[in-house]
C-alpha cells in the first residue's frame, strides 16, 4: 500500500489560458496591412506604440495644428497604451458603431431628388453645416477632398461603399469585410434602397 501511496500522480500544475483578442478575425488581410501601414504612418518615432508626441508630429506635418485637450482626448480613447493591436481594435470598435449601410444611405437619398446616387456639392455643403449635428466648412472640405466628387456631385453610393467595405482596388473591384470581392455595380435606382 505504501508503494501505491508513492506512484500517486501529484496534481500537475494547471496550463495558464490566454486570451487573445478577436479583432483580427473582424479584417481581412488587405485591411490589416492598411491598419497596419496607416499605423507605422502616425508612429513617427518607430518605438512600436502611438503616443501624443507621434500625434503632434503626424497632424502637424498635415497642417493641423492640433490644441493639448485634442490631443489628450485622443490618447485618451485607448484604455492603455496604444500599440498596433490596441490602435486595430479601436478602429473596430469606430466601424462596429456605425449604422448599417441601408440606414446611411437612406440618410442620403433623402436629400437626392433625382433618387441617382448623388447630391448637388452645394446642396450637401448646406445639408451638413446647418441641419442636425452641423459640420464646419472645413470638415467638409475634408469630406470632398477625401470622396469622390465628380462634376459638382457627391456620389454618396460610391462613399458608404468604400465607406463600409473599404477603398476600391487598383481593378477597380472593392473587397468586402470577408475578403472576398464585392460588387460594385451601382444600384439601377436608389428608390430599391428604400
Amino acid at each position: 500500500m505504501a508503494s501505491a501511496a508513492k506512484t500517486k500522480k501529484k496534481p500537475g500544475r494547471q496550463k495558464t489560458h490566454r486570451y487573445t483578442s478577436n479583432i483580427f478575425s473582424m479584417f481581412n488581410q488587405a485591411q490589416i496591412q492598411e491598419f497596419k501601414e496607416a499605423f507605422n504612418v502616425i508612429d513617427q518615432n518607430r518605438d512600436g506604440f502611438i503616443d501624443r508626441d507621434d500625434l503632434i508630429e503626424m497632424l502637424t506635418s498635415l497642417g493641423k495644428n492640433p490644441t493639448d485637450q485634442f490631443l489628450e482626448t485622443m490618447v485618451g480613447e485607448a484604455p492603455g497604451p496604444i500599440n498596433f493591436t490596441m490602435f486595430l481594435t479601436l478602429f473596430g470598435e469606430k466601424l462596429n458603431g456605425t449604422d448599417p449601410e441601408d440606414v446611411i444611405l437612406n440618410a442620403f437619398a433623402c436629400f437626392d431628388d433625382k433618387h441617382a446616387g448623388s447630391i448637388n456639392e452645394d446642396r450637401l455643403r448646406e445639408v451638413m453645416t446647418t441641419m442636425g449635428d452641423r459640420w464646419t466648412d472645413e470638415m467638409v472640405d475634408e469630406l470632398f477632398h477625401t470622396t469622390h466628387v465628380e462634376s459638382g456631385l457627391f456620389n454618396y453610393v460610391d462613399f458608404v461603399r468604400t465607406l463600409k467595405h473599404g477603398a476600391k482596388e487598383k481593378d477597380g473591384t472593392t473587397l468586402a469585410a470577408d475578403g472576398t470581392k464585392a460588387s460594385t455595380e451601382a444600384p439601377q435606382s436608389i428608390e430599391r434602397k428604400i
